[in-house]
């Protein structure tokens, strides 16, 4: 049996909902806009209170390889005062490795350049140029046996992504002096940091009568899926910050809204408790007369099959 479905984050009867705090293993037309996030955390010898609005968009060149793109504005709150600018901005390339529909798998890779001082020193995201080399994936159980089905609504996604410094440029940022009420300016060279994370996802698609156990009737959308997503970041000769993000996504048709709550699983991972919520927009959908089909091929993403 063969059945047709959408390109977006779908592999079998999952549908692999957009992570809010790395990226998913699907390759399409996407715009997230914005992920809003609030955390205090230590930094420079002091704390700071962040808040993030990012936006990223991908578009697809074939099928399976999209280019991407994302920057962003931050707003610290830090004891002596407010510091804004512009986050980084990187752009690359996103390929769909592998995919097994019948086994509910997904593998794409990326590579992503950091153009270097995109971001503002005021918030310390002026960086040498960096490149960023990635390994996205998602896994569904729905093809776990009788014995195990209580299993199936479940599925795991990741994202592992080396950030590398090029050249022998380096980083402008700012540190508060508590002292003397100002911010000091330093300089840093850039470090490697390893970004990586996993989430654990629930469909309840699984829990309904459209799942009988068999190839799709429909996609999977119009769903809340329940997740937990852990974050990760790695910096080379530092601490690693990490934080557990319980929450939920409701994914449409075209759209997909996201929520959850940061915890802080150590301390450079935040003082407290943070929020993050996004909105996506599944632009192959959303607009199909202008993302109908990839830009370098006239065959639509809507036209991958499935054999069963």
């Amino acid at each position: 049996m063969t059945t047709r479905v959408q390109a977006h984050g779908i592999a079998g009867n999952r549908l692999f909902a957009g992570t809010l705090s790395f990226d998913d293993p699907a390759v399409a037309d996407e715009a997230i806009l914005p992920v809003v996030s609030s955390l205090d955390y230590p930094a420079q010898g002091s704390n700071v209170a962040e808040t993030r609005i990012n936006a990223a968009f991908n578009r697809l060149l074939t099928p399976t390889l999209a280019f991407t793109i994302d920057s962003g504005w931050l707003h610290q709150n830090w004891p002596i005062g407010n510091l804004s600018g512009a986050d980084k901005t990187n752009v690359g390339l996103k390929y769909e490795a592998w995919r097994d529909n019948r086994h509910e798998a997904l593998v794409s890779v990326g590579l992503a350049w950091g153009i270097g001082h995109a971001g503002s020193a005021a918030v310390g995201t002026d960086a040498p140029n960096t490149v960023q080399p990635g390994v996205f994936f998602g896994k569904g159980f729905g093809d776990l046996p009788d014995s195990l089905s209580w299993l199936r609504p479940f599925a795991v996604t990741g994202a592992i992504v080396d950030e590398t410094p090029v050249g022998s440029s380096r980083a402008s940022a700012f540190a508060p002096n508590l002292s003397t009420g100002r911010f000091d300016p330093l300089a840093a060279p850039g470090v490697e940091t390893l970004h990586w994370g996993f989430s654990v996802q629930f469909s309840t698609l699984y829990l309904t009568s459209r799942f009988d156990g068999g190839p799709p009737k429909e996609e999977p959308a119009s769903q809340w899926v329940p997740l937990v997503e852990f974050k990760f970041d790695s910096p080379s000769g530092g601490k690693t910050a990490a934080t557990a993000n319980p929450g939920f996504a409701y994914v449409d048709r075209t759209w997909q809204v996201g929520a959850e709550v940061i915890v802080p699983m150590n301390h450079a991972g935040g003082n407290g408790p943070g929020f993050r919520a996004q909105l996506l927009l599944f632009l192959d959908d959303l607009m199909p007369s202008i993302f109908g089909k990839p830009l370098l091929t006239d065959r639509a993403p809507a036209g991958r099959e499935m054999k069963w």
